[in-house]
């Protein structure tokens, strides 16, 4: 058995909780939270629990090797450390921390350690999004063209983070597991409608060298709640409604081919629409099952150090060009806001393609 501690038992706490304390190969041990409403709550639910205001009653327990935490974003980094240098597995709420370098310094800490660093990214343990993956595999849908998405809803306005590292972050994780290939560069926009200054609505473009694009639009302050993606392939599109309580996807044997003639046309073909069957596990259940199983194995989860620095390198780039009045901002791997040679060239012929 791995017993766990949770830290934070807030919006998503009680959810993790919920999923490890039925876990049959784990045993939560404590429970940690600033507020003692909330472990009233807490001790209420799960009277078996030890429940505490001091996380490093947590964080210094022997007979922890687990560490869950659900605090909010501007806190992650430093719990997230102090419990790996304390020898514990950690599983952090999304997203791992809020810089590039603060998620570099905890996966170093976690590969020296030979600890397990996982970020609860759960669109990637999705049934629907694993068959999505699946069928984008085989090469059902064509050569992706476009990846298209919205989400938003009258959310909770954040005091630490803007509404790109609350909501993109979902879509980004997704774009980053379904398509194998990184963003180019990128372009942001951003405003906020509240004294904090914090962007509770933006918007990001993502350029890619096949000339794929993406585009994510979030909001808090929408009066309607949506959460909608849309791919197009040469051959096929796909449509995944997740507030569809049954048909979240939709397959469409759908597309398009350009005519050169006297002028140019579109021609469209309208095909079947299919609706796949898919895993209907709770995403978060598979979650805890990966954390335990990687603690216990010895390997790495599948949502990773590598996998959740994929998304903060896009969501830090995106806050750049959000401060730079939607300037574009190049990606080169390297953790630099540079432009480098090829990127250069790359952003010249699309340019030009534009201006003929």
């Amino acid at each position: 058995m791995v017993n766990i501690g949770v830290i934070g038992f807030g919006y998503w706490g009680p959810n993790l909780v919920r999923n490890f304390t039925h876990h049959p190969k784990c045993s939560v041990k404590r429970i940690a939270d600033q507020s003692e409403a909330r472990l009233a709550t807490a001790q209420k639910m799960y009277p078996f629990i030890q429940t505490t205001t001091d996380m490093y009653r947590v964080l210094d327990d022997p007979g922890i090797q687990g560490v869950v935490i659900a605090t909010p974003i501007n806190t992650h980094y430093r719990i997230a450390k102090e419990a790996l240098l304390r020898g514990k597995h950690v599983l952090v709420e999304k997203p791992l921390t809020n810089s590039r370098a603060h998620a570099l310094e905890l996966i170093k800490i976690a590969k020296e350690k030979d600890l397990r660093l996982m970020v609860d990214h759960i669109y990637l343990y999705n049934g629907a999004i694993r068959k999505i993956k699946e069928i984008i595999s085989k090469g059902e849908l064509g050569k992706i063209q476009y990846f298209d998405s919205i989400r938003v809803n009258l959310g909770l306005i954040q005091n630490d983070s803007n509404v790109l590292w609350d909501l993109a972050v979902h879509d980004l994780s997704i774009l980053n597991f379904l398509v194998e290939e990184k963003p180019s560069s990128l372009i942001a926009t951003g405003v906020s409608h509240t004294m904090n200054n914090i962007e509770n609505i933006a918007y990001i473009t993502l350029n890619y060298s096949s000339g794929m694009i993406t585009h994510i639009n979030c909001s808090w302050i929408s009066p309607v709640k949506i959460r909608m993606i849309l791919i197009g392939g040469t051959k096929k599109m796909i449509v995944y409604n997740d507030v569809e309580p049954t048909e979240k996807v939709k397959l469409y044997d759908t597309n398009y081919q350009i005519i050169e003639r006297e002028k140019t046309l579109v021609d469209y073909r309208i095909g079947d629409i299919y609706i796949p069957k898919f895993d209907q596990t709770e995403a978060l259940k598979n979650v805890a099952d990966d954390f335990i199983d990687s603690i216990i194995e010895g390997r790495e989860p599948f949502s990773n150090g590598k996998s959740a620095y994929d998304t903060i390198d896009i969501l830090e780039a995106a806050q750049e060009s959000i401060k730079k009045n939607g300037k574009e901002v190049f990606l080169d791997g390297n953790s630099q806001y540079r432009e480098p040679k090829a990127a250069g060239k790359e952003r010249k012929a699309r340019n030009k393609r534009s201006a003929a």
